[in-house]
């Protein structure tokens, strides 16, 4: 399990130092500079600015700088946010993000996996057929289209829901519907899937002639065996709802790092560009790790080597 673990952290390093070398290098072949924007401002003033922030020097002379102050913890100071740091930044909205994230994740998982079951429990039914239409509008429908319509129909029309903001409980109700509406048909699919594949398994069929109850059965045997494509799924999706809420947070006016994120590239905050693409990368790549370890806890089978038992 050590040379396993010791393994999968190296790679993380790996993978984090291709993104942060593939990120500067991509921002930096972009014309221009962050300060081109700025009006009434002279060249000596700009070029002052350049120099302040390094800008002036060579790229591989910059690139080497900021991987040395990203090894000792330094993400630098924003561009266009007077003296103040990245790392503040992403802290301060990230915690507005992360709330948001926790909430659609803990929806995602227990309506998609609820709605996965009762699907497989009447398979080819009525019941069946509603949910997996269910399911594929959840897939079809993008996220940024299904906010505006619940925000124009239960907001502002109903005006059951604020239209934009997010401080009391109630206004958590319409992101949430939005950013977890795609996840919670994909688990929906996967544990229907899984769960009419372990329903016809030989192992099912013994414990059935064993007589035991229909609820030991799915939940001691079913649901333990089914669950593991939808773990599979739950580890990136965690990153990606908590990451990935960009536009969401746009639409209903929710100040979290997303918001940051799309100035920072407006703007072309370097700092803040760099610094949040490294928070992001860091955490899907722990979410990967984190599912990992997850499997061999749920299926014993599975050995932290990056392999099964004959």
């Amino acid at each position: 399990m050590t040379r396993y673990l010791i393994s999968k952290f190296l790679y993380m390093l790996l993978s984090l130092f291709i993104l942060i070398s593939a990120t500067f290098f991509l921002m930096k072949a972009i014309p221009g500079n962050p300060f081109m924007s700025e009006k009434a401002t002279s060249p000596e003033i700009q070029a002052r600015l350049m120099e302040q922030y390094g800008l002036d020097k060579p790229v591989y002379v910059q690139y080497f700088k900021y991987l040395g102050d990203i090894a000792s913890g330094d993400f630098g100071i924003s561009m266009k946010k007077l003296n103040q740091d990245v790392t503040d930044i992403i802290g301060q909205t990230f915690t507005v993000s992360l709330k948001l994230g926790f909430v659609a994740i803990i929806v995602s998982i227990i309506v998609g996996v609820l709605l996965g079951m009762i699907a497989a429990m009447y398979h080819r039914r009525l019941i069946d057929n509603i949910a997996m239409i269910l399911a594929i509008m959840g897939i079809a429908v993008p996220s940024f289209v299904l906010a505006s319509l619940i925000q124009f129909y239960f907001a502002q029309n109903l005006g059951w829901f604020n239209v934009m903001g997010f401080e009391g409980p109630l206004d958590y109700v319409l992101p949430v519907a939005a950013l977890s509406a795609q996840p919670i048909a994909f688990i929906a699919r996967l544990t229907r899937s899984s769960m009419l594949e372990v329903l016809h398994a030989d192992y099912i069929k013994t414990a059935k002639a064993k007589g035991l109850q229909p609820v030991t059965i799915m939940f001691k045997h079913v649901v333990r065996n089914a669950i593991l494509p939808v773990v599979t799924y739950v580890g990136p999706m965690t990153a990606n709802i908590i990451t990935g809420s960009v536009v969401i947070e746009r639409i209903f006016g929710i100040g979290g790092i997303g918001k940051v994120f799309v100035d920072s590239i407006t703007t072309r905050d370097y700092t803040m560009i760099m610094g949040v693409t490294i928070f992001y990368g860091i955490l899907l790549m722990v979410a990967r790790f984190i599912t990992d370890i997850a499997y061999g806890f749920i299926d014993p089978r599975i050995k932290l080597t990056g392999g099964k038992e004959g």
